[in-house]
């Protein structure tokens, strides 16, 4: 009797055990949610709730006064406990997003010193528990390298970073939450200034790291490129600055198992100037050509999301145009048609290399490297294959008609 009960309590434990661990390995559908559009052509009822696992609300950025979080006006924080309850609602978790492109300038601070990080740990825990989230994405634009241009900085971030988590994660409410990580391509800096081989400790700290691929090129490089391409292993050697692949093996061979990876990914593209002299492969007027040249002086301004340039920064640098276009402006700017097709007179072109398209405009010379459903259904097959534990998107209001959302859960399998 005294057997049979210890084989049954052990069969149980197992069950749970094999349960906890399928609970904690289950696919990721995510997106990040931008506030601050809830009043501007996204608000929280045209979230497609049914097909997101997590939704993420950006941003609470990092202050000077490491007891509070700071909501900038423009991100719209009394749209934040609509967005728990909604997400609640459809059985969707919720997240914060803390830091991001303008509020990671005083993470190194936060976290920088033993009494700082026990602060830090009770301002994060008290921001969740007011909000009633379900967890937190430390969105730091970049450990142990300069981010915006401004932030504070240490070669012992990356170091104070892990010691943080593993304090918050003390905690009697931080062990229960989902915490999760927005990275670049490439592991977080060590102390001598170099992506670490090492990273294997944020794995037991972390739920995943969502790698931010996208931005990989964009107005700020030599010429046009793919915003966020799939793989450049086949490209020139001038013209591989990352991509899904290498960050996937350089992340796993720091020690971050792939199945705590999920795949960033872009539903808005960067836009060029590129003179029609040099828009097409050479002989041709209709081949649109591989990584032109574009004019840097004139910039253009995207959608009606885009930042337009003009005044300064919060480092006090002047801003000028971003020249992003969401995936629903390029159907709205005529690049697109509804169905996401390139629209008549507007040329294209697929690149079998990164898996990401292109569209030129001959009479107002933009060209914009963006993601379509072709290639969103290459990244949910890489996710799919690969074995990442899911996707998350920038930004879930980019999209148009759900085309890259549906395209990319098929293909992945959800």
């Amino acid at each position: 009797m005294v057997s049979f009960l210890y084989l049954y309590s052990a069969c149980v434990l197992l069950l749970f055990s094999r349960f906890d661990d399928v609970r904690a390995q289950s696919k990721v559908a995510a997106a990040w949610y931008a506030g601050w559009h809830a009043k501007t052509g996204y608000p929280l009822s045209k979230v497609s709730w049914n097909k997101y696992t997590h939704l993420t609300y950006a941003f609470a950025e990092t202050s000077p006064d490491v007891n509070k979080l700071s909501f900038e006006s423009w991100t719209s924080p009394e749209v934040l406990p609509q967005f728990v309850a909604e997400a609640h609602k459809h059985g969707v978790k919720a997240l914060i997003s803390v830091g991001g492109w303008t509020g990671s300038r005083f993470f190194s601070t936060a976290v920088g010193s033993a009494a700082n990080r026990t602060t830090f740990v009770k301002t994060v825990l008290k921001f969740v528990q007011q909000y009633q989230l379900d967890g937190v994405d430390f969105d730091w634009e970049y450990p142990g390298n300069q981010g915006i241009g401004c932030n504070t900085i240490s070669s012992q971030d990356s170091a104070n970073f892990l010691l943080f988590l593993q304090e918050l994660r003390r905690d009697p409410v931080g062990g229960k939450l989902i915490v999760t990580a927005a990275a670049a391509t490439v592991p977080f800096y060590g102390s001598n200034g170099r992506p670490s081989s090492d990273v294997s400790g944020f794995a037991k700290l972390l739920d995943y790291v969502a790698i931010m691929n996208y931005d990989i090129w964009g107005p700020w490089s030599p010429t046009v490129g793919p915003n966020s391409p799939l793989d450049d292993a086949c490209a020139p050697s001038s013209s591989r600055s990352g991509s899904a692949e290498s960050a996937v093996r350089q992340w796993t061979a720091a020690g971050i198992p792939v199945h705590q990876l999920v795949l960033g990914v872009s539903a808005y593209g960067h836009s060029f100037r590129v003179r029609r002299s040099n828009a097409f492969a050479s002989g041709s007027t209709t081949v649109l050509a591989s990584y032109p040249a574009f004019d840097g002086r004139d910039r253009p301004t995207g959608d009606s999301w885009d930042d337009a340039g003009g005044g300064a920064d919060v480092c006090g640098s002047p801003m000028l145009p971003g020249g992003n276009f969401n995936f629903w402006g390029l159907v709205e700017h005529g690049f697109l048609n509804k169905d996401g097709s390139a629209a008549s007179g507007i040329a294209y072109r697929y690149d079998s290399c990164s898996q990401t398209p292109y569209v030129y405009n001959r009479t107002s010379e933009i060209m914009v490297a963006y993601d379509n459903e072709q290639s969103f259904s290459a990244k949910g097959n890489f996710i799919k294959n690969k074995g990442l534990r899911g996707f998350a998107t920038w930004e879930a209001g980019g999209d148009y008609n759900d085309i890259l959302l549906n395209s990319i859960r098929k293909a992945g399998g959800y």
